[in-house]
C-alpha cells in the first residue's frame, strides 16, 4: 500500500473564522504530507506493505512499532479529520443513527462536554474521539498518532489536539478551539457514514 495525500474536500478558506486558511495550508500541505512521506519510507519493504490501512494501524500497535503507529496512524487520522469538518457544520441536528447513539450515551450536551474534556485533558499531542465499542458510544483520547482502531474500538469522530491544528488561530487556548470545532465544524454526515 502506498499512502497518498488527499486533496482537501473544500477550499483553504472554507472553514473561516473557526479554522483559518493558514492553519489548513500548514496542517494539510506540510504536516499531513510529512506523515505520508515518512509512512511510505517506513512501509517500503516491511511486513505491513500489503496490508489495509486499518490493519497496518492495528498490527503496528500490536508490534509496538512507534514509527508506523505515529506516521501511518496519523495518516488514517487525517484522512478522516478533513472529512469530519465542513463549512456550516456542528449544531445539534444529528442524523438519526447518531442521535440514537448520543441519546444512549446520555444526550448531546453530555457527549459534547465529555468530548471537549477529553481533548482538553489529553496531555501533549494527541486526539479526542467518539467511538463505538460493544455497540455503544464512548469517548476516548489517544496520544500522538494512536487511534481507537489500535484499542479495539471503531472511531466515528476525532479531533486533532496537536498544537499545529490550532496554535495559529487560538494560540494556547485549546478549550476555545475544541468548543469552536465541535459547535461549528463537525460534519455529522461523515460521522454517520463511519458509524455504518
Amino acid at each position: 500500500m502506498t499512502l497518498k495525500l488527499p486533496d482537501l474536500p473544500y477550499a483553504y478558506d472554507a472553514l473561516t473564522p473557526f479554522m483559518s486558511a493558514e492553519t489548513l495550508e500548514f496542517h494539510h500541505d506540510k504536516h499531513h504530507l510529512a506523515y505520508v512521506d515518512n509512512g511510505n519510507k517506513l512501509l517500503a519493504g516491511s511486513k505491513y506493505e500489503g496490508q489495509s490501512l486499518e490493519d497496518i494501524c492495528k498490527n503496528a500497535y500490536a508490534d509496538k512499532n512507534a514509527g508506523i503507529i505515529n506516521n501511518v496512524g496519523q495518516h488514517w487520522n487525517h484522512l478522516h479529520f478533513w472529512q469530519w469538518m465542513k463549512k456550516g457544520g456542528g449544531g445539534k441536528k444529528l442524523p438519526g443513527k447518531i442521535e440514537k447513539l448520543v441519546d444512549g450515551y446520555g444526550g448531546f450536551d453530555k457527549v459534547r462536554g465529555d468530548f471537549i474534556e477529553a481533548g482538553k485533558g489529553q496531555f501533549g499531542s494527541g486526539w479526542a474521539w467518539l467511538v463505538i465499542k460493544d455497540g455503544k458510544l464512548n469517548v476516548q483520547k489517544t496520544p500522538n498518532g494512536e487511534n481507537p482502531l489500535m484499542h479495539g474500538a471503531k472511531p466515528i469522530l476525532g479531533v486533532d489536539v496537536w498544537e499545529h491544528s490550532y496554535y495559529i488561530d487560538y494560540r494556547n487556548a485549546r478549550p476555545k478551539y475544541l468548543e469552536a470545532w465541535f459547535d461549528n465544524l463537525v460534519n455529522w454526515e461523515h460521522v454517520e457514514a463511519l458509524a455504518g
